[in-house]
């Protein structure tokens, strides 16, 4: 099956995944900022198309861009998989993926998370500053849970916990095995 690769990525780890799907699919890769460029032609010689984009505030990052065409692309194969600092096995990533797309797209598009880290060398200012601050605010609050004091320890610096057999459901949604 012939497969597309889309993804944007900030710090590294949305573009590692991409990578491993692309190798594992023998698909092509394409940053989002060229994608964007492409005119419809482009995308109809692919059976399977897949977008990949970074969490930030509960949502994945230019994922609007994505689902505006998958709308037009209902006959092909389309996944969408995001890449956050959290665990898969945190039971916040499970509400995530059931937030991530309306009932509609649910229809014709799968989505996945996969575990990546935090990079703040990486890190755009902006989203530095966000995220030094929050841990800030959690920092000082009263009377911390224990996912609080979790998330604290996790993302006051920077760690990588990517690991490629997170694509694998991937690869069998895109190769129709699942």
């Amino acid at each position: 099956m012939k497969t597309l690769i889309i993804y944007t990525s900030q710090t590294g780890f949305t573009k590692k995944y991409a990578e491993w799907l692309a190798e594992k699919t023998g698909g092509d890769l394409l940053e989002l900022k060229d994608a964007q460029k492409k005119n419809d032609a482009f995308f109809n010689e692919y059976q399977a198309i897949v977008y990949g984009g970074w969490a930030m505030a509960g949502k994945v990052v230019k994922i609007n861009w994505f689902l505006d065409k998958a709308s037009s692309w209902k006959n092909k194969r389309l996944a969408v998989f995001c890449v956050g600092g959290s665990p898969n096995d945190n039971p916040d990533t499970e509400t995530f993926l059931k937030n991530m797309l309306t009932d509609e797209q649910k229809k014709y598009i799968r989505a996945f998370y996969c575990q990546g880290g935090f990079n703040y060398e990486k890190m755009n200012t902006a989203s530095r500053i966000a995220i030094k601050m929050f841990v800030s605010a959690l920092k000082k609050k009263k009377d911390q849970t224990d996912d609080e004091k979790t998330m604290i320890r996790m993302i006051s610096d920077s760690y990588d916990i990517s690991d490629i057999r997170f694509t694998e459901p991937i690869v069998r949604y895109i190769e129709g095995d699942e």
